[in-house]
Order: structure tokens, then sequence, then C-alpha cells
């Protein structure tokens, strides 16, 4: 079967074009530019033409996904996959390739509702050296991996695991066994899947949420750049909902800021690979103890050492 091999691309919606600029390249680094297009302008992380595409669309959320297949064979055989498992998806003329950057382009609706698209053949500018927006001490980590990992809105988890592994070709399964602070006795079984060598690339939480997207991941490969963007974003006052800590599923050190947005973004390196077996935890290494509350991970991630 064919299978993603990385999440490409995505399309933000925002409603502040100039916070987001200024945001983007000054807080996190990115390359921010435009083509002379006033309805968007692009982020840009490494050779790759972008990564992101910033939309004036004023929805301040996630408003499309692309997923990237090794070349044209592989990108048909996801077609007949997709018709098999009864997917309707629109095959995209030119004009649409263009806009993305790419040689052949499909879109459609993933399980929840969210605009998915496959692609293969994205453009590579390996002439355009890449530019942080600010100084960094090493690189983004994308290559064969990717853009970096996001949580995603969906309704049914299972419904939508069984798509991204029978479809899409992925592997996953439950990482953690979390306490709900606000309801004693429930705990939250993320769902987290992967389809290359970063832990994971999408997670599942499952149940309402105002947004499609809830975090989105950047990953850098030298650990000053997390404190450099830690402190650039505490001298800014912008909000942290979990503070430093490292995970027990990809041994990251990270932490969570909101974007302009009014959603996640996680900073963090220096972690491991994709098991490839699966494993649960009950909490994170250490950390991420909860600082801003009401953005959707308010979880005991940090296991109480009073009790010992």
């Amino acid at each position: 079967m064919a299978v993603v091999t990385e999440l490409g691309y995505l399309g933000l919606g925002v409603s502040n074009m100039a916070a987001w600029r200024e945001y983007a390249a000054q807080v996190l680094g990115l390359q921010v530019f435009d083509e002379g297009e006033t309805d968007r302008f692009y982020m840009r992380m490494d050779y790759q033409h972008h990564r992101y595409i910033v939309h004036n669309s004023g929805t301040d959320d996630l408003d499309y996904l692309g997923w990237r297949v090794a070349g044209p064979e592989e990108f048909d055989e996801m077609k007949r996959q997709l018709e098999a498992a009864g997917v309707e998806f629109r095959q995209c003329d030119a004009a649409e390739c263009q806009e993305r950057r790419v040689l052949d382009l499909i879109k459609f609706l993933d399980p929840g509702g969210n605009p998915t698209e496959i692609y293969h053949g994205p453009l590579i500018d390996y002439h355009k050296p890449f530019h942080p927006g600010r100084g960094m001490h090493g690189r983004f980590v994308t290559g064969e991996e990717g853009l970096g990992h996001l949580i995603l809105r969906q309704t049914d988890v299972q419904k939508a695991y069984r798509f991204y592994t029978d479809v899409f070709g992925m592997r996953g399964s439950i990482e953690y066994h979390l306490q709900v602070p606000q309801a004693p006795g429930v705990i939250a079984k993320p769902v987290f899947m992967h389809c290359n060598g970063r832990d994971h690339t999408v997670a599942f939480v499952g149940g309402p949420a105002p947004k499609r997207i809830n975090h989105l991941k950047f990953e850098v490969d030298n650990i000053d750049d997390v404190g450099l963007t830690h402190d650039i974003v505490r001298d800014r006052k912008l909000p942290v909902h979990l503070g430093l800590g490292k995970h027990s599923n990809d041994h990251m050190l990270t932490f969570y800021h909101v974007n302009p947005s009014g959603w996640l973004v996680e900073v963090g390196g220096v972690g491991r690979k994709a098991t490839h077996q699966s494993e649960y935890y009950e909490y994170d290494m250490w950390g991420h103890d909860n600082e801003e509350p009401g953005y959707g991970l308010d979880l005991r991630l940090r296991y109480d050492w009073s009790k010992k």
C-alpha cells in the first residue's frame, strides 16, 4: 500500500496578519516572506519553498494540512486507497497545484472533518539558504520527518485511528493515561501516530474542542534554542500554558505558549525517535506544570513527589 511519508505543510487562518508576521519571525525564528499576494504570506523552516501558508481568513485556526507521498505511483495508489475506504476527494487542477507549489494534489476531509490534502513533489529551493527571522543557535528539525507535529481535533478517536492506519499507513497507539484534575477519576487516553522517524506527527485526544488544532510543535536541534525561545516568550509576557518539562514519549525538553490566534505552540528538542513498539506512561519525566489554564491541556503531567 501507499503510505504518507511526512506532514509537509499547513495552512493557518489568522485574523491579525501583522501580529503573526512579528511572532513567527521574532519569537519562533521562522523565515517570513511573501510573493506579492495580499491575502497570505509564507513561513519557511528549511529549503522547502514553505512549510506554512498564513491566510488572512480570520479563522484563527488550522485551515488545512498537507500530507506527502513519495511520488506519482504512490499518489495514484493513495487515491485508490481513499476510494476503497469510501472517501470522496477532489483532484486539483494545475493552478491549485501551483498555489501549493507541488506537482500533484488532491483534497478531502478526514474523519473529523479536517480539510486534508495529499500531494507529491514539493518545490525545494536549494538555491535559497534558509534565513531565520532572528538569531538561532541551530536549525529546525525537518527533512524526512516533516514540519513537526500537532494535536488534531477528532470526534471519534477510534474512527480516526483506523483511517490514519488503514488508509495513510501510519502507526501508533495510546501513549498516555493522564489524570484530568477537573474531573476526578477521569483518565485521558490520547492516541499518537507516526509515519517516519519522528516520535509522533499527529495525535488525537477526542471530545469537543473549539478549534481543529490544539497545538503545533516546532522541534529544534539545539537545546539552547529551546531556552532562547523560552526567554523571548517570557520577556514578551506571552501566556505559558505548560512550563518547561520533559515528555516521557519523545523525551523532548519543551514548553507550551499561546500564539496570536489563541491556540498553543510547543517548542522543544533533543529527544528520541519513534520506538515502533507501543508503550504508555502515566506522567512526564519532569515538569510541564500547568500555568495559564484553559487551552485544552489541563492535565496532570508531573508526578507529585510529595506522595513519597
